[in-house]
């Protein structure tokens, strides 16, 4: 008898360790984007063993912004067209001043963001990122930080805005710019090691 539930305890850890093993995360992008805060929160979560998937309205690779002029390319893993909230378990969006206003006037990619609200899922948006969740009209009523340019537009779209490093909201996880990256990415990691959250939602 001991045996057979020593053997259900260890079956039902293995389990529970193959669901926080198994995770694939989307970083919704495109050309202009703040080279550091995609390729630091992707690489803490690929340091998880999980997946991260550059999504873009884009095929090919998109051309990141870093400082004062244009960086690196990153290829794009999958478009918009190809993939769906459903394969994904988690969306972070990087800032930059050119991507997001990019993002925003892209209906499938304004989709794809709201889809991850109803579905209850982890969104983490840094810097300027939070500019596109204003369209999928997810901020009304929720707390974030943002790049504080845009406080003001969040505020007017209904949310409480304040100025912390990390803020953490049922499963909406939000950061100012990227010196707030380490606290960004540990909270990213968290929540979706948590999985869904009842109060995450459009």
């Amino acid at each position: 008898m001991i045996n057979s539930i020593t053997k259900f305890e260890v079956n039902k850890l293995q389990t529970k360790k193959n669901k926080i093993m198994n995770k694939k995360v989307a970083i919704l992008a495109t050309n202009g984007f703040e080279e550091s805060e995609l390729s630091s929160p992707k690489e803490a979560i690929e340091k998880q063993g999980w997946t991260a998937h550059i999504i873009s309205p884009e095929s090919g690779s998109i051309k990141s912004w870093s400082g004062t002029d244009w960086s690196k390319s990153y290829d794009v893993d999958k478009t918009l067209d190809e993939v769906s909230s459903s394969q994904y378990h988690a969306l972070v969006v990087p800032g930059g001043v050119i991507n997001p206003d990019k993002l925003r006037r892209d209906e499938k990619a304004i989709s794809f963001v709201r889809d991850f609200f109803k579905e209850k899922k982890p969104v983490a948006a840094i810097c300027h990122g939070p500019q596109i969740l204003i369209n999928a009209e997810v901020v009304e009523g929720r707390e974030l930080t943002s790049f504080p340019s845009i406080r003001k537009d969040l505020e007017n779209a209904g949310a409480k805005w304040v100025d912390k490093e990390v803020v953490v909201d049922n499963g909406f996880v939000t950061s100012r710019t990227p010196d707030d990256l380490p606290a960004f990415n540990d909270k990213l990691i968290e929540e979706i090691k948590e999985g869904k959250h009842e109060l995450q939602t459009a």
